[in-house]
């Protein structure tokens, strides 16, 4: 039975799961009947943030620019273009075991794809949500179901893994930001150009 966590709980991953090395965090989301129109295109991302919180360089943003990191810790499984069907719109691999010693946080991220000239945001988005599943049995460990509290926003930091004393806890953040992707990249230190 997964853990549900509202806004601003923490938990731990691997304190009680001794031996958990590869999870996977599964995004998903639906758009509402009365959207603009137009098709929405979200995308996940994982940003790999060192003790300043802040990505030491632009390698450490894994999206579906850069589906790989170096290190073979963090893996996008690929870009959905739609969102359409049930389950798990975007998925992102973790290997706890490889993650550089740098690297203290990984926040995921969902924003809209060019929402502007689309004139869409999440407002028009429901059901959106993260859940962590243990790859090797595939049990959904966590769940962060956002709720309706986006309105104007264009871009979500929806929740965040992060080191503790040596183990790995999980943060339900569910922070929006407006600006999309280049205010997120801003906000890790990425240059979004």
């Amino acid at each position: 039975m997964p853990i549900n966590l509202s806004k601003g709980q923490k938990v731990d991953l691997t304190k009680g799961n001794p031996g958990l090395k590869n999870i996977m965090a599964g995004l998903g989301w639906d758009v509402n009947a009365f959207d603009s129109g137009g098709d929405f295109d979200l995308d996940a991302a994982a940003f790999m943030l060192g003790a300043d919180g802040k990505c030491p360089s632009d390698k450490e943003f894994i999206f579906y620019g850069n589906l790989v990191h170096a290190s073979q810790a963090v893996k996008h499984l690929g870009d959905n273009l739609t969102g359409e069907g049930e389950g798990d719109d975007e998925q992102i691999e973790i290997d706890l075991s490889q993650v550089p010693a740098d690297i203290e946080k990984i926040a995921f991220t969902v924003t809209i794809y060019d929402a502007e000239a689309r004139r869409q945001n999440f407002g028009q988005v429901s059901n959106a949500f993260i859940r962590i599943v243990n790859s090797a049995t595939g049990e959904e460990m966590i769940r962060y179901d956002l709720g309706e509290d986006f309105s104007i926003e264009t871009a979500i930091v929806v929740g965040e893994l992060y080191r503790n004393n040596g183990e790995w806890k999980f943060n339900a953040i569910g922070s929006g930001f407006q600006g999309g992707l280049a205010a997120l990249c801003g906000h890790f230190g990425i240059d979004a150009a």
